[in-house]
C-alpha cells in the first residue's frame, strides 16, 4: 500500500522583494523530515526575487511572449521565455497591490535548487523542492498547478521498455511526477486562502540523494516543433497561408511523402479533383516529391499544404491539362 498526506499552513506573511522564503517555509512548515516534498507558488518565488513590477499587465505580457500560439478576442495562448505555453504568458495580476503585475520567475529550475540547498543547510534534511504555477489544459475546462520548477526530484517516470501485467510493452507512458504533485499539493494550498506553500509526506523514493537535482521541471517542455499543437486551429491556418520561414518551427519536422501526397489529394478532390488524380511520379535519388495534379489548382493552396507538412513548393510546371509540383522537404 501506499500512502501519503499533504498539508499548507495558513498564516504565512506576505512575501516582499528580499525576503528570506526558507524562513518563511521553516517558520510556518515547522520540522522537515529527510524525503519531503516542499511545493512552493511561483508567485511568491517570483515576489522575493524581486519579480514584480509596475505597469499594465499587456506590456508585460508581450516582454514575456516568444510567440503567440493562439487568441481570441482578449485571451492570448502564448509561448514564452520558459519555453511554456500558457495564457498571458504567466503574468499575474492578482494577489498583488494595484497597478502591479507578477512576473514567472527568470529561471524556475535554479529558485529550486536554491530553496533545495539553503533548505538542507539550515535544517539538515534532504528534501526535494517543487515551485508550481496554474496552467490550462487543451480539450479540458478548468486549470491545475504544475511545475514550472523542480530541484531533488525525479520529475518524470518513464515506462518505456517495460510491460504491463498482461504482458502488453509500453511505449510511451511516462508519468510527469512533478506535475502530479503540484495539482495534489495545489488541493491543500487552494487559490484564496493565502498558503502559498505545502509539503508532502510519504513520496521519499522519488526524492534524490543530496548533491544531486536532477533535471529539473524544464524538462518536461517539449521543444519547438515536437509539439503536435504549436498553433491553434485559426493561427495554423493563417500562418501557412502567409509562409514566412519564421513560422516553420513550430508546424514540425517535415512530414512523410504520403502524408503530404494524401493531404493534397485530399484536398484536391474537395475541390472537385476526380478520384485518383493526384499522381506521385518516380523520382531519383534526391528528397523531393513530384506530383503531378490536374490543371487548376491554386498554386497558393499547395504551397500552403507544402508549408504545413514541412515542405517548399520548389517548382511548378504546367503542361496540358496537368500540372506537375514538385516538393522539397525544409529542414529548420
Amino acid at each position: 500500500m501506499t500512502r501519503f498526506e499533504v498539508w499548507a499552513p495558513d498564516g504565512v506573511p506576505e512575501v516582499r522583494a528580499g525576503d528570506d522564503l526558507v524562513d518563511v517555509i521553516t517558520a510556518a512548515e515547522g520540522a522537515l523530515a529527510d524525503g519531503d516534498l516542499v511545493v512552493v507558488t511561483s508567485k511568491v518565488v517570483s515576489k522575493a526575487e524581486g519579480r514584480v513590477r509596475e505597469g499594465g499587465r499587456d506590456e508585460a505580457v508581450e516582454e514575456e511572449t516568444v510567440r503567440v500560439v493562439a487568441r481570441r478576442g482578449g485571451t492570448r495562448i502564448v509561448r514564452n521565455r520558459l519555453g511554456l505555453t500558457m495564457a498571458a504568458a504567466g503574468v499575474d495580476a492578482s494577489n498583488v497591490d494595484a497597478g502591479s503585475v507578477v512576473l514567472l520567475p527568470l529561471d524556475p529550475d535554479r529558485s529550486a535548487r536554491e530553496l533545495r540547498t539553503a533548505l538542507r543547510e539550515r535544517t539538515g534534511r534532504n528534501v526535494a523542492v517543487v515551485v508550481t504555477d496554474t496552467s490550462g489544459r487543451t480539450w479540458r475546462l478548468g486549470q491545475t498547478d504544475i511545475a514550472i520548477g523542480a530541484a531533488g526530484l525525479l520529475v518524470a517516470d518513464d515506462h518505456a521498455g517495460r510491460a504491463d501485467p498482461h504482458g502488453n510493452p509500453l511505449a510511451v507512458t511516462m508519468p510527469a511526477l512533478a506535475d502530479e504533485i503540484a495539482g495534489a499539493a495545489d488541493l491543500a494550498k487552494g487559490k484564496l486562502g493565502a498558503r502559498p506553500v505545502a509539503v508532502v509526506r510519504g513520496l521519499g523514493q522519488l526524492v534524490l540523494p543530496p548533491g544531486e537535482d536532477g533535471p529539473g521541471a524544464s524538462s518536461l517542455v517539449r521543444e519547438e516543433g515536437t509539439d503536435l499543437f504549436g498553433y491553434g486551429a485559426t493561427e495554423a491556418v493563417v500562418r501557412a497561408l502567409a509562409g514566412d520561414p519564421a513560422d516553420r518551427t513550430p508546424f514540425g519536422a517535415p512530414a512523410a511523402r504520403e502524408a503530404l501526397t494524401a493531404s493534397v489529394a485530399a484536398v484536391l478532390a474537395a475541390r472537385g479533383a476526380a478520384p485518383g488524380s493526384v499522381l506521385a511520379l518516380g523520382s531519383d535519388d534526391s528528397e523531393d516529391l513530384v506530383l503531378e495534379v490536374p490543371d487548376g489548382p491554386d498554386r497558393a493552396v499547395l504551397a500552403a499544404l507544402a508549408f504545413a507538412h514541412g515542405w517548399a513548393l520548389a517548382e511548378w510546371q504546367v503542361g496540358g491539362d496537368r500540372v506537375r509540383a514538385t516538393f522539397s522537404p525544409v529542414h529548420t
